[in-house]
């Protein structure tokens, strides 16, 4: 089991996001292994530093499918079995009392029963398909490679999704900054 000192060493810094996600991952193997594949799946529903401790602790990461985003900006986490469905989704429900510091609402959180932060569900859900491996094709516009099922047809051209929503050229906007194209890119 990953230790608390390991997952801030990971992240980069203690916050309460942090503390959040380490009691949702003690949870969640608590019940379910460590993940050494795809035989747990987290679905975390936020972007927030909980999600580095859910990671680094469950083994659940974005690269082997078995880590889900959905950006629903709430601070719900569903660990999933593989194959049978068997399934726990942890809301966290712990309000901290007014004019507390930083470190008093990390501590309060680390030390507080799993009943106090979290309201718990156990579930039998059918779990998402593994992960699956596509070829690539070049963007007739940029020429960056786009997994074939993110491709897209523009004029009879097969495009990545930026070139298709209009991002090309030599100045395109890449999450959201301004970028200058290197010389000898595709235009």
């Amino acid at each position: 089991m990953k230790t608390l000192d390991e997952v801030v060493k990971f992240h980069g810094h203690m916050c309460p996001g942090l503390a959040i996600g380490y009691r949702a991952a003690l949870s969640a193997l608590k019940r379910f292994k460590r993940a050494t594949d795809e035989e747990l799946v987290a679905v975390v529903e936020n972007d927030s530093c909980a999600v580095d401790a859910i990671q680094f602790m469950t083994g659940c990461t974005l690269g082997k499918g078995n880590l889900i985003f959905r950006d629903y900006g709430k601070q719900v986490y569903t660990f999933i079995k593989r194959p049978g469905g068997e399934a726990l989704r942890l809301s966290f429900i712990w309000k901290p009392p007014e004019e507390s510091t930083r470190e008093k609402k990390i501590k309060a959180i680390l030390r507080a029963k799993e009943t106090e932060i979290f309201k718990i569900k156990r579930l039998k859900l059918t779990p998402p398909p593994e992960a699956r491996v596509f070829g690539s094709v070049a963007c007739g516009i940029c020429g960056e490679k786009v997994m074939e099922p993110r491709a897209r047809l523009k004029d009879g051209v097969v495009v990545c999704i930026p070139c298709f929503e209009g991002g090309h050229g030599p100045r395109r906007n890449i999450l959201g900054l301004q970028a200058l194209a290197q010389s000898g890119e595709r235009k």
